[in-house]
């Protein structure tokens, strides 16, 4: 426990420094459609730059499906809708930490319409259902049907992978986990 608890807070202070290197954000937007470079902007810093350390495991693991490689770009693209503070980022982690039904609770309580939730439950609602809303943005942004699959289904565990789709939803939780 101590380890994860650790692991959390290193997560959290580098996320306050994180910066992303301009050529490699220009390398990696490459493989997504114009309107889909717009999202990956739209996230914060370190949403980004956790999504280009997907991006990158994913890349040295040997995987090289542009399907794939720009669901982790945009797996988080749906947090956007709320710009959180920092108390709110440690308060969502040591939820999903400590009490995840809790967080779950808070996210679909006052919720009107995917994520939308008024006042102090806003950010909880949006950390809830940010899979769904960053799936709806990259098909409206032109994204491949796989790709908005693989970031509508980035937090529903693989129970086995026999399809290639959940091969790929796998590696991409794979790498997400490890960032």
């Amino acid at each position: 426990m101590w380890r994860r608890i650790w692991y959390r807070v290193s997560q959290f202070f580098h996320a306050l420094t994180a910066r992303a290197a301009p050529a490699e954000v220009a390398q990696a937007i490459t493989l997504l459609p114009a309107d889909a470079r717009v999202l990956f902007g739209r996230q914060s810093r370190a949403d980004q730059c956790h999504a280009l350390a997907v991006w990158r495991s994913l890349r040295q693991a040997g995987y090289s499906n542009p399907q794939l490689l720009s669901a982790a770009l945009l797996h988080d693209v749906g947090k956007a809708a709320a710009r959180l503070t920092l108390w709110q980022r440690a308060a969502i982690v040591a939820l999903d930490r400590f009490a995840p039904r809790a967080l779950q609770r808070l996210g679909h309580s006052g919720v009107a319409g995917e994520g939308r939730a008024w006042g102090w439950r806003h950010p909880f609602a949006v950390t809830v259902h940010h899979a769904e809303l960053g799936a709806r943005w990259a098909e409206e942004a032109g994204c491949s049907p796989v790709t908005v699959t693989l970031i509508r289904r980035h937090q529903d565990r693989v129970v086995s992978a026999e399809t290639e789709a959940d091969r790929l939803l796998a590696a991409l939780q794979a790498a997400d986990d490890a960032h």
